[in-house]
């Protein structure tokens, strides 16, 4: 009798306890699902993003979404606050998270590099530092194309119309913005000694190759404008307006 009433008492208590923990494992699975569930605003990519884009230039391709924390993976973005002068080093596909490991600096691609967008080609061009910001234009930079000719005797009647009607044989243009540099080739820096002491900015040191990438028709172009004329470079700030004007001459400068 006595056994009976303390295996009772046993089986009892056993049951109690074991009632509480399977009440605190729910418990905690459902705060775990819930926490799981929570949810978190990330960057969503809304239209394909080429490799080499700016961090500056993504704000009208990605768009905060809040999906669940469980879905979120590791270095998923919530803004672009700290990505300032990095580009993707991928192209980025609609619907995609935007995670840090996909913008990088230029530089840590290849040296003095940034990807080739799809669709465009790679062209070279051999410029003096006055012609590229003093040799300040580096990979990733978007710049302006100006060109300059001279016109020659004889030459066809289907050449732009600018100074020649008017008896002026020079010009100058703007031949294309939003020129992506892709790569620049410079001499090493030279000594101390070739530097400003007051301001301490590196002096020019000697031509470069600048590489663009733009369409095979555009790059043509280009072509022609540094065999026969000269190529000048701007570089464009975030904030840079682009407009179009006339053909510069003597006759139109003043």
């Amino acid at each position: 009798m006595k056994s009976r009433l303390l295996g009772g008492i046993a089986a009892l208590v056993l049951a109690v306890v074991g009632a509480i923990l399977l009440f605190v494992y729910v418990q905690g699975a459902s705060a775990r699902a819930q926490a799981g569930l929570e949810p978190v605003n990330v960057l969503i990519v809304k239209q394909q993003i080429p490799a080499g884009t700016k961090a500056a230039d993504l704000g009208s391709s990605v768009q905060a979404q809040s999906i669940p924390k469980s879905a979120v993976p590791q270095g998923a973005l919530t803004s672009l606050a700290e990505q300032a002068g990095k580009v993707t080093a991928v192209d980025l596909e609609p619907g995609e998270q935007l995670l840090a490991a996909r913008l990088i600096d230029p530089r840590d691609l290849v040296p003095g590099t940034v990807p080739v967008p799809d669709g465009l080609e790679e062209v070279t061009f051999l410029l003096g530092p006055e012609r590229l910001l003093g040799g300040r234009i580096e990979a990733g930079d978007s710049v302006t194309v100006f060109t300059s000719f001279e016109s020659q005797e004889g030459m066809p009647a289907d050449a732009p119309v600018s100074a020649e009607i008017k008896g002026w044989k020079q010009s100058t243009g703007i031949l294309f913005h939003d020129v992506l540099v892709t790569a620049v080739q410079k001499a090493a820096p030279k000594t101390e000694s070739s530097t400003s002491s007051e301001e301490g900015v590196e002096m020019p040191n000697g031509s470069a190759f600048v590489t663009v990438a733009r369409s095979d028709v555009d790059a043509a172009k280009m072509i022609f404008s540094a065999e026969y004329g000269s190529i000048w470079l701007a570089k464009q700030t975030d904030s840079t307006a682009k407009s179009d004007p006339p053909l510069t001459t003597f006759g139109g400068l003043y």
